[in-house]
């Protein structure tokens, strides 16, 4: 007799290694959360810490924090924290403000690092509307013109006049991954700089910003690194543009002597030239907790489950939704699928709705897209194979 897929997935489940730090997370047996890519769940041990640092640190101690409890080396120490699930070296990574103020930070010093007769910009044309909307103001501030490109032809777009491109590492919409080594070094022939967005990536697979040669890059902490609702989002400098960066923002906490208030800017040295203001202490401490479940854990373990998820997922849709009523749009291909699975479905948004009303959280990009998020750290095959049947029962339903 053949293996059905709830038995295939409680095998896939028991020979998982990382299977216990599911643990670590403040979930619900009822629910199937497969929403990580826009927020990750919450680790359990977090409440507490939050606990101490606003009855100790900000309760009695208060303005000693600053010193006493690192409140003002956090940026960078949380950087610290991120850089090898992206593949960075210490010192390059300083964490604060949104991705979108850092996506400003990084486009318009990228846009001055370039050389003279650069004024153009490449914008990934199906990036997210924010990515966009900062390219084309960066461009206005800096006298540079943006130029909308297919991903896939970044690459070959770039040329003298190129002064950097702006490129998502993972499709928010269809989980597509692109192809980040091979993007780079065409830049970087084409004497452009790199930037990437990587908040559909980082935590999800791995990066390798130093031993690719990124330029720049930003991401968000809230999705796979599980950092919270507004987590702060994080800019990566790589080291040989460090000493020339030149901030947008240039805030007294970058200045290289910040508490002289002196009212010239001289900028501090490394990656801490990325701080603008005074950090947002409660959510950066609480991802700086957050980001505990990642000890010991391997970027290439992540990765593997996270395809094996996904494939599986798309086994059981393929095995369980009648046919037509779902059309998967994420790459089959393992070297082009982020750690998502879309499904195209005209009716999207009824279908999310009764999902989620039978305890299986994806979301939907309108007007025809269903996202499923796959978070190797705590989501399992049981988990997979549950979505796909429930999924299926609701379109076995008359389409409209």
């Amino acid at each position: 007799m053949s293996e059905t897929y709830e038995e295939k997935a409680a095998r896939l489940d028991a020979a998982d290694g990382l299977a216990a730090y599911r643990e670590k997370f403040a979930l619900d047996e009822e629910t199937v959360y497969l929403d990580g890519n826009s927020l990750g769940a919450l680790p359990a041990h977090v409440p507490a810490r939050m606990a101490e640092v606003i009855t100790r640190e900000w309760g009695e101690l208060r303005i000693r924090s600053w010193d006493e409890s690192g409140w003002w080396t956090a940026p960078e120490r949380i950087g610290d924290r991120i850089a090898p699930i992206v593949g960075a070296a210490a010192g390059q990574i300083v964490v604060g403000d949104s991705t979108s103020v850092n996506v400003f930070k990084a486009v318009v010093a990228g846009a001055r690092l370039a050389g003279e007769g650069r004024d153009e910009i490449l914008v990934d044309a199906t990036t997210f509307p924010t990515d966009g909307y900062i390219a084309e103001s960066a461009a206005r501030l800096t006298g540079h013109r943006v130029v909308a490109v297919d991903p896939e032809e970044i690459a070959g777009a770039a040329g003298p006049r190129t002064a950097l491109a702006l490129v998502n590492h993972v499709d928010y919409r269809t989980g597509r991954l692109r192809d980040l080594p091979g993007t780079t070094a065409a830049l970087h022939a084409a004497g452009a700089l790199a930037v990437w967005d990587l908040c559909h990536s980082a935590g999800a697979l791995p990066v390798g910003l130093d031993a690719h040669g990124v330029d720049l890059a930003v991401g968000c902490t809230y999705k796979y690194l599980n950092g919270g609702p507004g987590s702060p989002a994080y800019l990566y400098v790589a080291e040989r543009h460090q000493a020339a960066f030149d901030s947008p923002l240039p805030g007294w906490n970058s200045h290289a002597d910040p508490f002289a208030m002196t009212p010239g800017y001289r900028a501090a040295e490394g990656a801490l030239r990325g701080r603008v203001g005074t950090p947002d202490i409660l959510s950066m401490l609480a991802l700086e907790s957050a980001l505990d479940v990642w000890d010991g854990v391997r970027i290439e373990d992540i990765r593997a489950k996270s395809l094996a998820l996904t494939d599986f997922f798309l086994e059981c849709v393929r095995a369980y939704v009648p046919g037509g009523r779902v059309t998967p749009v994420t790459p089959e291909a393992h070297a082009e699928r982020g750690s998502q699975v879309a499904l195209a479905c005209p009716d999207a948004p009824a279908v999310m709705a009764e999902l989620i009303g039978r305890g299986v959280v994806g979301d939907l990009r309108r007007p025809d897209v269903l996202r499923f998020g796959f978070t190797p750290l705590y989501v399992g095959f049981a988990d997979a194979e549950r979505a796909a049947r429930i999924l299926a029962e609701v379109l076995e339903k008359p389409a409209g």
